[in-house]
């Protein structure tokens, strides 16, 4: 690899070389990160508001399978995660960032044809789903990558802006996508539109240009990322020295917190459309669904700053506590006993809910980097000068590590939300039961983080 990509001396803790050359060098990188997470995102999320309108593009098909096509693209994502979270130090942050950016392109292209033809199957739907899981494992990457940028102190700032602004891409396609599937956007170079009937008015509908509007902006993305970014050579590690992770009891435990917290956010985006749709049968979800994912990628970053200040535990047990308190407003307001609900009243709650998973997002990301430094200064403490630097590479390692593998398991909840959601009201006719679950989940979390690590005497306080 050419030198000119390849930082050979990275030394984030040494406030001389930041000041120097460090610091221009990792915003560099960061701003590039940025709207490359954000393209991820918004594929990853498409089938979210694609369910919607496919009655309107001559795809019929019933709730449950509806269901279904917003659950597999978090299924897909957080299992490639898995593998994704140990890829960067292997291969190289720049070339990997380029190069996952690139593979957007097939589930883009793949929706964009085969949502032409009101003919295609419902087998090559879940196929296309499941190939848009490709922008949902990017993050793990994403986020490994940025980690290894920033001293300890930023690490809550940087994480928090890269995944704040990257997860505006869930709120973006929400918002874009019922834009240009209205339009003959490309003209006849994407195909003709379909035809459907509103009380007898004839409309027409480009479901195709969901998938083909983020094309061109996936390639200059990947450009970006291949000619504007470098790669670590310290931040170099094979699998089975990142392995150590899955020893370690506090990987664990944050992989059950940003499930919390990661999971809420991604499960309540794939799932609050057709929600809506269900419930409020006389509302258009698509004009508000990009509402609740908007709160949540812009709290991302307040939640990673006032970690650094207030520190990320006691951040995180908070909102934990808040959750619940949004997920019994939600219930509240919601259809039951004949009456028909408050929709301004659910959504207000809703969008609650996503800030504060947005808050978490950030305190639970801060929460890592810290808890595996600490833990190696531990180890280091009172040894030589140079054992103490090893300390804090392997400790940018394994919170790396950590950071991509919760990020990989936090996604599934992008899974179980919307099927718990499918599940509930198939089996009840209501989603409270799905809600109540939810519930105990946020207070098994809020337990967790109090006990490990935010009481006055925890073994980790972070």
């Amino acid at each position: 690899m050419s030198s000119r990509y390849l930082l050979t001396k990275w030394e984030p803790e040494n406030a001389t070389f930041w000041r120097a050359t460090g610091e221009s060098v990792a915003r560099r990188n960061l701003w590039i990160s940025i709207p490359a997470l954000a393209l991820a995102f918004a594929v990853w999320s498409l089938w979210s508001v694609v369910v919607v309108s496919l009655d309107k593009g001559g795809f019929h098909f019933s709730k449950d399978q509806l269901f279904w096509l917003t659950a597999l693209p978090a299924l897909s994502g957080a299992t490639l995660r898995i593998f994704y979270s140990f890829l960067v130090p292997i291969f190289g942050g720049r070339r990997f960032t380029a190069f996952s950016t690139a593979s957007l392109l097939i589930p883009a292209l793949g929706m964009g044809f085969a949502l032409r033809d009101p003919s295609t199957g419902y087998t090559t739907l879940l196929v296309l789903a499941l190939l848009c899981g490709f922008g949902g494992a990017n993050f793990s990457s994403s986020m490994a990558n940025i980690s290894f940028f920033f001293p300890k102190a930023e690490k809550g700032f940087a994480t928090g802006m890269n995944a704040g602004i990257g997860n505006l891409g869930v709120s973006l396609v929400q918002f874009v996508t019922p834009l240009v599937i209205s339009a003959s956007v490309f003209g006849a170079l994407a195909g003709a539109g379909q035809s459907y009937d509103v009380n007898g008015v004839e409309h027409s509908v480009w479901l195709q240009n969901a998938g083909f509007i983020w094309v061109p902006f996936i390639v200059i993305s990947a450009l970006a990322a291949w000619f504007g970014m470098n790669d670590i050579a310290d931040a170099k590690a094979s699998f089975a020295e990142q392995a150590v992770i899955f020893k370690r009891k506090h990987n664990w435990l944050m992989c059950l917190l940003y499930t919390g917290t990661f999971g809420s956010f991604i499960g309540f985006s794939a799932g609050l459309a057709l929600l809506t749709k269900a419930e409020f049968t006389s509302v258009n979800p698509t004009a508000y669904a990009f509402l609740g994912p908007l709160a949540g990628a812009l709290t991302r970053p307040f939640g990673g700053w006032i970690s650094d200040r207030l520190g990320g535990a006691r951040v995180t047990l908070w909102t934990f506590i808040l959750m619940i308190a949004a997920v019994l407003g939600v219930m509240a307001f919601l259809p039951h006993d004949g009456a028909g609900g408050n929709f301004a009243g659910f959504l207000a709650m809703f969008v609650v809910l996503f800030a504060l998973t947005g808050i978490g997002n950030g305190s639970t990301f801060r929460m890592i980097p810290v808890i595996f430094l600490t833990q190696n200064q531990r180890k280091t403490q009172g040894q030589s000068d140079a054992a103490k630097k090893e300390g804090l590479h392997e400790a940018a390692k394994e919170s790396a590590a950590v950071l991509g593998f919760a990020g990989a398991i936090g996604a599934y909840g992008g899974f179980f939300i919307p099927r718990s959601f499918g599940s509930s009201m198939s089996m009840t006719g209501s989603p409270n039961t799905a809600l109540w679950c939810f519930i105990g989940f946020y207070a098994l979390c809020a337990a967790v983080t109090w006990f490990c690590y935010a009481r006055r005497n925890a073994a980790m306080p972070c």
